[in-house]
């Protein structure tokens, strides 16, 4: 079994120190995993339990985006933060091309660094997040209680949000809250947190995007050149089906795969069935 210790990794960029998890045969084909977003959330959290899979078939990068407590901290909104990360990563490494999976905020970042840099993405697998709400209120219930846990952060809080990640609320364990609480409360990362996920923080965003002459990333998805996959949690209370509508009409190359009986967190919940479905979309031959 492949340990955190044994597999972190720094990288010194122009933006600070970057660390990450590196598993894999070194001719193997690059695979780039990002993690989403949340309390006492981090990429070893996210993929350490599909590590192992992938690193038979791939070589693979686990990136910690700055401001969740791993890589050094940023000044910067954590989504600005993580764009330029991705780059400054690829660069620090000599990756010219490499495939992504992101989850939720992950796969957010991973489809607009590969609609401003089609040359650097191969194929591309989401796991929910992307999109924007049609059918159901937003935000979904899974942020409303990330934005109470935000501004005022108790364990109750936490457990609540943790409830809405999952189909099956058995996997919310007392070791998960602990290690959750722990991260999620250190000072710099609760402050990177509060930039993003606070009310205050929220509401200035839909402002600042209403303003914005740039149109939104999701008004974009016609511009990926990567072939895609998006994977879904049928059940998913923070980021709900019916947002993968529209990237699934708007994206040119797409295959969907919704799995049921799961939440936000596919590649946990649904571990053997989201694996044998990633793997086979990445190996197909073009």
């Amino acid at each position: 079994m492949l340990t955190p210790e044994e597999t972190l990794r720094e990288l010194t960029t122009p933006s600070g120190v970057l660390r990450y998890h590196e598993a894999g045969p070194a001719d193997a084909p690059p695979l780039l995993l990002l993690h989403g977003s949340g309390p006492g959330v981090t990429g070893w959290r996210n993929f350490a339990g599909n590590l192992p899979f992938f690193a038979e078939h791939f070589h693979c990068y686990i990136l910690e985006f700055p401001g969740f407590g791993v890589s050094d901290p940023s000044d910067k909104h954590p989504m600005a933060a993580a764009m330029p990360a991705v780059g400054e990563f690829l660069d620090g490494l000599g990756l010219d091309q490499v495939d992504i999976i992101g989850n939720s905020m992950g796969g957010i970042v991973g489809a607009r660094f590969a609609i401003e840099n089609p040359e650097r993405v191969r194929r591309l697998v989401t796991v929910g997040g992307i999109g924007k709400n049609l059918l159901s209120p937003g935000p979904g219930e899974g942020l409303q209680l990330l934005m109470d846990f935000t501004d005022d952060p108790t364990r109750e809080r936490l457990v609540q949000w943790l409830n809405s990640m999952v189909y099956d609320r058995g996997m919310v364990t007392d070791e998960l809250i602990e290690a959750r609480w722990e991260q999620a409360t250190e000072p710099a990362t609760l402050k990177s947190a509060r930039m993003m996920y606070s009310r205050a923080a929220m509401e200035a965003m839909e402002k600042f995007q209403a303003a914005s002459p740039e149109p939104p990333y999701w008004a974009q998805f016609h511009r990926l050149k990567a072939r895609t996959l998006i994977t879904w949690g049928r059940d998913d209370r923070v980021s709900p089906v019916d947002m993968m509508l529209l990237p699934m009409r708007t994206i040119p190359d797409v295959e969907v795969h919704v799995f049921p009986n799961c939440g936000h967190w596919v590649m946990i919940e649904a571990k053997a069935a989201w694996e044998a479905a990633v793997l086979a979309f990445l190996r197909r031959e073009d």
